[in-house]
C-alpha cells in the first residue's frame, strides 16, 4: 500500500515560520514608529504681522510624525502659503479623543480656526464606540467655543496601512469606518466642517502608493503623503481660502 506523505507538519511549520516574519517586520515596524515619534516636532509660527490665527489640536498625524521636517507637515504646508498666520499647535504623539479634549481645555484664547486631525489611536487601541462617540462630540463643541471655522479630519483607511497585516488590516478597517462616522455626526450637530480621507482599498492613493506616501514605518504619511492630505483638506473645507481672508489678510 502506498503511504500519502504527511502535510500537516509542513503547514505548520510554514504557519510558524510566517507568524515569526510577520511579528519581526512588525516589531521593526514598531521601533521605527517610535523613533519617529521621538524625531517630531509640532509646526508652529509666530509672525510678527500675523493677521490670522489657527489652533491644531490632535496625534501624531497633527504633529506631523512622518515628514522630514515640520514645515512639511499638514500645519507647515498651511504656514508656507499663508505666511502670515499664526499657528498654535498643541498636538501630541500617541494622543486619543480624550487627550484632544483636554488640548482644547488647555486654554481659552480664540482663534480664526481650529484644525482636528486625529482619532488614528482611538481606531488602533480599540476605543469603544460609544466612549470615542461622546469625545468626539464633546471636541467638536469645545472647538466651535474657540473659533467660528472648525475642521475635523480623521485620517484615511488605517487598515490600508502598511503596517498592519491581514486579517488585522481588516479589523482596523471597519473600526476606521467607525471612527468616521462618529466624528461625520458631530460635525454635521455642532456646524464644524468634516473632512472625508477614508477611502477603500482599490481606491486609496495610499493603498496604491504605499512606499511614496507612507513614512518608514508604514504608518505615518510621507512628505508626499501629508502633501496630499493638504490638497484633499483645501478641497474638502477651503480653509486656507477662509484664513487668508480673515480680518482682511
Amino acid at each position: 500500500m502506498t503511504r500519502r506523505p504527511n502535510l500537516i507538519r509542513p503547514l505548520v511549520l510554514l504557519a510558524l515560520l510566517g507568524a515569526a516574519a510577520t511579528a519581526g517586520c512588525s516589531a521593526w515596524k514598531m521601533r521605527e514608529a517610535g523613533r519617529l515619534a521621538r524625531d517630531s516636532e509640532p509646526f508652529q509660527a509666530q509672525p510678527a504681522s500675523a493677521v490670522a490665527s489657527l489652533l491644531v489640536v490632535g496625534d501624531s498625524t497633527a504633529v506631523g510624525t512622518g515628514a522630514s521636517d515640520p514645515t512639511r507637515s499638514v500645519a507647515g504646508l498651511l504656514a508656507a502659503d499663508l505666511p502670515k498666520l499664526r499657528v498654535v499647535n498643541r498636538a501630541t504623539d500617541g494622543a486619543r479623543y480624550e487627550d484632544i479634549v483636554r488640548q482644547l481645555q488647555a486654554d481659552t484664547s480664540r482663534f480664526d480656526a481650529v484644525l482636528v486631525p486625529g482619532g488614528g489611536n482611538d481606531v488602533i487601541r480599540n476605543t469603544g464606540t460609544s466612549e470615542l462617540t461622546a469625545q468626539v462630540r464633546q471636541a467638536a463643541d469645545l472647538a466651535k467655543q474657540i473659533a467660528p471655522f472648525v475642521v475635523m479630519m480623521p485620517p484615511g483607511n488605517v487598515g490600508n496601512a502598511p503596517f498592519f497585516w491581514r486579517p488585522l488590516a481588516w479589523w482596523m478597517d471597519r473600526r476606521s469606518q467607525m471612527l468616521h462616522t462618529a466624528v461625520r455626526q458631530a460635525a454635521q450637530a455642532t456646524g464644524a466642517t468634516y473632512v472625508n480621507l477614508y477611502k477603500p482599498r482599490a481606491e486609496d492613493p495610499f493603498a496604491q502608493r504605499p512606499r511614496e506616501l507612507h513614512a518608514r514605518d508604514g504608518l505615518h504619511p510621507s512628505d508626499a503623503g501629508y502633501a496630499l492630505w493638504v490638497k484633499e483638506l483645501e478641497a474638502g473645507s477651503g480653509l486656507k481660502g477662509k484664513l487668508g481672508k480673515a480680518r482682511g489678510a
